[in-house]
């Protein structure tokens, strides 16, 4: 079995492999986070190692870990790759019942793939095929991408895997079908058009469906739920097509929807993939930068495409949080008058598809513009405001080199004369975020301490929470805001820090809150308070989630824009006192024997800081 499938062939599924010297292979190892490429592969003998983790074993270990899946189930996986067929001894040769859970479920996808694509040729998929032609796509294209049709009614895939040998508990595990009201099992995607998404191998591990019909109340979107095989923080649509592409050319393209893939690849852009039913994450950063061998000795490029709207340009800022979790460059595309890729192919032909990707913005520029965009620099207060929050985004770039260039590009956009006041006001912001990481702010990385003095340790330090505090209040009350009407605070409450949240089981929520993808795009979603439960690290943080969600807002009259507004005031005024206060001690900490140069930047810190205050007691929400 080894000798029939190199352990190069099976590695390069999950991690782009370049030359590592002699006869060894190197790239991005995928089971730990690294800088640099330590994960070595040794065809010739068929093994591999990583010298980051420790990690190493032949090409069955590599499968059982990276799959989490038994050695059966490896066996399995690498004889159907290799077109070699399984003897099974004990009982004889009997698959249906001694074939590995992940083997069955993968099989099951496959022929509900292939019966899905059948059934978009029936009369009845008239709507789905419509569908698709609308949006430029024929049956050439559905083919290619597999794109099917899952029937009006209650269990036809369900009869139609049961006469294929599935058992109902297979069917059931692997997301095809759900259980119905009077106990049998009911197809989960009915009258809708249906994508399959394959891992980067080319299973098929789940599906995304397309509501059609205006008597459809179910989501725009439906997912396969979290199973063995599909966890949609570890999928990328299209990533089975764009894999090769991708580490290539060293660029992936990173769109928000199954269309906008198939238009980008139709177009030429074959490095396109999309996340399913999820917001970008850190489990995609991994898949990617693995791809494209990501490290801080080579940069490849990312480049995120979103609506020219409101919300496409939150969902790109979004995704300036995880930027420094890439070594590569990342750029943005903002496509023209919110049309997204699969429109513009529409309205404007593949070439301007071309263009827009080849054409993108630096991500830190983009964040930005954005973020002096929304202030009036026309006004010195509005120049001081815009420079305040510009600054903090700068003050997160990781390469100092960068970071002063962006200084120096933020003196221009905010009309500041000085590009050195500019410069050392970002310095010094950066010297004291580096001070308070020390100081342990954000505890860093340590060796893990006997198990016996872990026992002993608490998990988290005891906190006790008193919602009498004013300021705690504050942090309470906004936060219910956020999980039960996040519409009322976006996309507002998306733009403050963690470091807004002094209380610390709180800030833990609004880390939640932010990692299952921001109040904006909890808006859009059913139950937003699911998806932070899901974000959350533990069960302490997900029992205040529960606890903030089921809270009732304190308001007299009903929650309201204005009482939202309050609130955000109400936090960032909190915010901005405290640091007035820290300022305040500092300059007087400098005292007189202090010269001017060094006193000046902190004296204008100070007067910025007081004129932002003030705008927010005169203008409230306006200010923000």
């Amino acid at each position: 079995m080894r000798a029939a499938l190199p352990i190069d062939a099976v590695v390069g599924d999950y991690v782009q492999l370049a030359n590592g010297g002699g006869a060894q292979l190197k790239g991005v190892c995928p089971f730990h986070d690294e800088k640099s490429a330590s994960f070595y592969v040794h065809p010739g003998k068929g093994v591999f190692h990583c010298f980051g983790c420790g990690e190493s074993g032949d090409t069955i270990t590599f499968l059982m870990k990276i799959e989490h899946c038994s050695f059966a189930e490896a066996v399995e996986r690498m004889a159907a790759q290799a077109g070699i067929t399984l003897r099974y001894e004990e009982g004889g040769y009997s698959p249906r019942h001694q074939q590995g859970e992940r083997t069955r479920l993968i099989e099951a996808h496959k022929v509900a793939a292939a019966w899905f694509q059948e059934q978009l040729a029936t009369p009845e998929a008239e709507i789905g095929r419509r569908f698709l032609s609308e949006r430029g796509f024929d049956e050439a294209a559905a083919k290619h991408f597999g794109v099917g049709y899952a029937p009006v009614g209650w269990e036809h895939l369900v009869r139609f895997l049961r006469g294929r040998g599935f058992t109902d508990k297979e069917i059931s595990v692997g997301g095809l079908a759900s259980q119905g009201q009077r106990g049998g099992l009911i197809d989960r995607f009915r009258g809708r058009l249906v994508w399959p998404i394959r891992d980067s191998s080319g299973d098929v591990v789940g599906f995304g469906a397309r509501r059609l019909r205006e008597d459809d109340n179910g989501p725009k979107y439906l997912n396969t739920p979290e199973t063995p095989i599909y966890k949609k923080s570890n999928v990328l649509y299209g990533i089975d097509l764009a894999r090769k592409e991708i580490a290539k050319s060293g660029r992936a393209v990173v769109v928000e929807g199954y269309t906008d893939v198939m238009a980008c690849h139709l177009a030429g852009v074959t490095t396109a993939v999309a996340t399913c039913g999820t917001a970008f994450g850190e489990d995609h950063i991994k898949i990617i930068r693995r791809l494209l061998m990501d490290t801080s000795t080579y940069r490849g490029e990312t480049v995120f495409t979103f609506d020219g709207d409101a919300a496409g340009q939150k969902a790109a800022l979004r995704a300036f949080e995880d930027d420094q979790k890439f070594a590569a460059r990342t750029s943005i595309a903002i496509t023209p008058g919110g049309m997204d890729p699969c429109d513009l192919r529409l309205a404007q032909g593949d070439e301007a598809v071309r263009t827009l990707v080849a054409n993108p913005v630096p991500l830190f520029e983009f964040a930005l513009r954005s973020a002096v965009a929304r202030h009036r620099v026309d006004t010195a207060e509005g120049r001081a405001a815009a420079l305040e929050e510009a600054a903090g985004i700068i003050v997160k770039i990781k390469d100092r080199s960068i970071q002063h260039e962006y200084a120096v590009q933020l003196a221009g956009m905010v009309g500041i004369l000085d590009e050195q006041f500019v410069v050392r006001r970002i310095s010094q912001l950066a010297r004291w975020q580096r001070e308070n990481q020390q100081n342990g702010q954000r505890q860093p990385l340590r060796r893990a301490a006997p198990a016996e003095q872990q026992s002993a340790r608490p998990e988290r330090p005891a906190f006790r929470l008193n919602p009498r505090d004013p300021a705690q209040f504050v942090e309470r009350e906004l936060l219910k805001l956020a999980l039960q009407h996040p519409d009322l605070v976006s996309p507002a409450f998306d733009q403050y820090g963690e470091d807004e949240f002094p209380t610390p089981p709180y800030q833990a929520v609004r880390r939640a809150i932010g990692q299952a993808g921001g109040a904006a795009y909890g808006a859009s979603l059913p139950d937003f308070t699911a998806a932070v439960r899901e974000a959350s690290p533990d069960d302490q943080v997900r029992g205040l989630v529960t606890e903030l969600t089921v809270e009732p807002i304190r308001s007299r009259r009903k929650a309201d824009e204005v009482y939202a507004g309050e609130f955000l005031v109400k936090l960032r005024l909190q915010a901005v006192d405290r640091r007035v206060d820290e300022v305040r001690a500092h300059l007087r900490r400098l005292g007189d024997r202090a010269g001017a140069e060094e006193q000046h930047p902190v004296q204008s810190e100070l007067w910025a800081l007081q004129q932002y205050g003030q705008q927010l007691r005169s203008r409230g929400v306006a200010a923000l």
